[in-house]
């Protein structure tokens, strides 16, 4: 492999592993399956129902994740999501472990911001990127785009970058047949109720959230295998309706990934 090819290849690694980050920061498991679930009759499964309501209504809250998924990914996500009229927000994402934090590395960066908007999703990274597509810092995927490139596997990218909200979580985890109530816990000082179940699709993942008095989600985390290993995700909410804003970037500094792509021979 020649030094340019070289080169080429840790950028369009790194291109794909931000549009990965955005979707692993926030939701593990993917999307919600449709449909209320197996279990949606079940009288011991209402108080979920009353959750999902209750989580869905909020529209947004400030979040904190850490996810490791094997030797590929590890990294923290800081911020504050809305989901009232489609996936919104702005996150702070910094890699701290894996193949993918040395990647981000090799590029002249361990950390991004992340803004999501109801057409698309931005990436910011560092000045020494910028340098490579003309001075620009903002990597655009947007949605109609992802859904496009790559068959299920775009449509999936898109999905899963729509649909990473508390309430899609709880929706996931009512649609479990071995979903129950574990008891009352003490969670960041907060008195909790906590639930567990096992969630399907292409690997059983267990899902276990702690809700407080308000019926709304004060921790989740998720637990299951990937190709590469071990996968876990934490996720903290709080401060529920905050105020989310997130601008779109500066078109002038901003770089379509898709154009990204093509410019370094890979992709149509």
């Amino acid at each position: 492999m020649t030094r340019t090819t070289a080169r080429r290849t840790v950028f369009r690694a790194a291109v794909t592993a931000v549009l990965f980050s955005a979707t692993a920061c926030t939701s593990a498991a993917g999307s919600a399956p449709s449909g209320d679930g197996a279990r949606a009759a079940d009288p011991s499964t209402r108080p979920l129902h009353a959750v999902e309501r209750a989580t869905g209504r909020a529209g947004s809250a400030r979040v904190e994740s850490t996810t490791v998924m094997g030797g590929e990914l590890s990294l923290k996500a800081a911020g504050t999501l809305g989901w009232r009229d489609g996936l919104t927000g702005t996150l702070t994402i910094t890699y701290t472990a894996g193949t993918t934090a040395e990647t981000m590395r090799r590029l002249g960066t361990t950390a991004l911001e992340a803004r999501y908007l109801p057409d698309a999703y931005y990436a910011r990274l560092g000045d020494r990127f910028a340098d490579r597509v003309g001075g620009r810092h903002w990597i655009r995927y947007a949605y109609e785009d992802l859904e496009r490139l790559g068959g299920d596997a775009g449509a999936g990218f898109a999905d899963q970058l729509r649909e990473t909200t508390p309430h899609l979580a709880v929706k996931s985890l009512l649609a479990a047949d071995d979903v129950r109530e574990v008891g009352a816990e003490t969670t960041r000082g907060r008195r909790t109720t906590h639930w567990t179940g096992t969630v399907g699709g292409d690997t059983a993942r267990t899902v276990d959230i702690w809700v407080d008095d308000r019926d709304l989600l004060v921790k989740k985390v998720e637990r299951g295998r990937t190709e590469t290993g071990k996968l876990t995700q934490t996720v903290y909410y709080s401060d529920y309706g905050a105020g989310v804003v997130p601008e779109r970037p500066p078109a002038a500094d901003t770089a379509d990934f898709r154009e990204l792509l093509k410019a370094r021979g890979d992709g149509s």
